[in-house]
């Protein structure tokens, strides 16, 4: 008898050919959906995005940033940068988002990665709002009010037009869909990776980093490297992220790009509602933070308390949130990383029985 280490489940394969069946469908969705269905669809994607990246950062590697937007803020002002001062087109120029964040976390890592705990959390808050300030006096993009896109710019987005002849739509409802289909697969392809970085050798590491960085040292884990590692991923990724929503969006301010509620605060709670160190966690999370979205939105300050409260009530009662809750009480796994021994019967041994 052999054995051999396993991740994949029976639910594991059934839930992969749903998620490829659901992208499918996510696709075509724009021939008989609304515009206002598309619209918010995309903003369930990005923050989906945002949330799974933070869950890798926080839920898997302990690194709990509330700097988040920095990264946002920056690879969306890139993308501006490459429209408006190099006349690139905003399709084109998401990629200097995720560059430009990059870049951007190899200081904020060097600085933050000193700290530790509570340190860490507002070393990477105050970077952000330094790098707000810094963008608000960058006067070729608008400074402290802002700036949109160029109107040719955005009437000439690649694939627009093919959009528009596929589905018989206006110019603003075809830049809808074609950025959603680039949300979609942006957060298709976010999970993928995260789900397949997991069940390899470098999420055992990331793993032991997150549970004790000494005794993941004693066994030959390169603690510092997997840190750096995941650090960059993630800012590079949001970076992009932040590109297109302001790709979608078209109009660019220092506090609407850097803001620490919707782009962190918002985040954070998908990921603890959710499920946090687990990736269906942040999608279950984010259901139900639209769902309460759009019920108390107009509610104002209360909509505010609202989710405070909640995610109060979950962190007492659930500490492992929704997901946690429903995967205790039912042992459902979707997305599969716990390894474990199996049998295997050789030929040998086959014959011989």
């Amino acid at each position: 008898m052999a054995y051999r280490v396993v991740t994949r489940t029976r639910t594991g394969s059934i839930a992969g050919i749903a998620a490829v069946l659901l992208i499918i469908v996510g696709f075509a969705l724009p021939a008989v959906a609304p515009r206002d269905i598309i619209q918010d669809l995309f903003t369930i994607l990005t923050l989906l995005t945002l949330a799974q990246l933070w869950n890798l950062l926080a839920g898997y590697g302990g690194l709990v940033s509330v700097g988040q937007q920095a990264f946002v803020g920056i690879g969306a002002y890139a993308m501006f940068a490459g429209v408006i001062l190099w006349g690139m087109d905003p399709v084109l120029a998401i990629p200097l988002g995720g560059l430009a964040a990059l870049v951007l976390a190899v200081p904020t890592a060097f600085f933050a990665f000193r700290l530790q705990g509570a340190y860490f959390a507002i070393g990477t808050w105050v970077i952000a709002e330094v790098t707000r300030l810094l963008v608000a006096q960058w006067k070729a993009l608008g400074g402290g009010t802002g700036t949109s896109l160029p109107r040719e710019a955005t009437s000439d987005i690649i694939g627009v037009d093919a959009v528009r002849a596929l589905f018989g739509v206006r110019e603003a409802a075809a830049r809808d869909i074609l950025a959603y289909w680039l949300a979609l697969a942006l957060a298709a392809l976010t999970i993928a990776a995260i789900y397949w970085l997991l069940r390899n050798r470098l999420g055992l590491a990331l793993a032991a980093v997150r549970d004790n960085t000494e005794a993941a040292k004693s066994v030959g884990v390169d603690a510092r490297r997997i840190k750096w590692a995941v650090f960059l991923i993630a800012a590079f990724v949001t970076g992009i992220t932040g590109a297109l929503i302001y790709v979608q969006t078209a109009r660019i301010s220092p506090d609407a790009a850097f803001s620490v509620t919707d782009w962190t605060a918002y985040v954070i709670f998908i990921v603890v509602i959710g499920g946090i160190g687990r990736l269906e966690g942040p999608i279950l999370g984010v259901i139900v933070f639209y769902v309460l979205q759009s019920t108390l939105a107009d509610y104002g300050a209360w909509y505010l308390l609202t989710l405070g409260l909640i995610a109060i009530a979950v962190m007492l009662f659930a500490p492992r949130g929704l997901w946690g809750l429903l995967s205790d009480r039912t042992g459902l796994h979707l997305f599969p990383i716990r390894r474990r021994l199996e049998g295997i019967v050789l030929k040998g041994e086959r014959n011989n029985g």
